[in-house]
């Protein structure tokens, strides 16, 4: 495959999401690709100020060192975890790759797959928390669901 791939991997900065990012870090990304965090923040205050700007079209594209800082995460509402962070990190200079962030506000069902068209990516890594058949039919997975309707090739990892 020919010049820069966006890999997509959706991150909700969970045990399940740091071991899809370590999945990717070790076995699909490569120089020169971009690496898209995908993160649906489903429990936001609509009166934050800079979430009303972004909240149809999702964040900009957030760099990996700015996403690090307090400011930012607040400025978004996320909240990243160090060990997700590190790895991230490590990705960046080992594969030398460009690492960003793009936070949604809302189902991550839908705008998993809306950063799928959207940004455009080219494949999507996403944790599994592994629910039991019942649960899965109860709750509904995430990952099931963007496996099934997806554009893109989509690698669910399981922690």
């Amino acid at each position: 495959m020919a010049g820069q791939r966006n890999v997509g991997i959706a991150v909700d900065f969970s045990p399940c999401s740091q071991a899809a990012v370590h999945w990717a870090s070790e076995n699909l990304v490569r120089g020169g690709d971009r690496v898209v965090l995908v993160h649906a923040v489903s429990c936001y205050h609509i009166e934050q100020g800079v979430i009303n700007l972004w909240e149809r079209s999702g964040s900009p594209l957030i760099p990996l060192n700015e996403l690090c800082t307090p400011n930012v995460c607040k400025q978004y509402a996320v909240e990243p975890d160090s060990e997700t962070l590190k790895m991230l990190e490590q990705m960046a200079s080992q594969k030398r790759v460009e690492v960003v962030a793009k936070v949604y506000y809302g189902d991550a069902k839908a705008k998993l797959l809306e950063a799928i068209e959207r940004v455009p990516l080219d494949c999507l890594v996403v944790g599994s928390r592994g629910l039991s058949k019942l649960k899965r039919a109860l709750l509904g997975s995430v990952s099931s669901h963007v496996v099934t309707n997806a554009l893109c090739p989509v690698t669910v990892v399981k922690k």
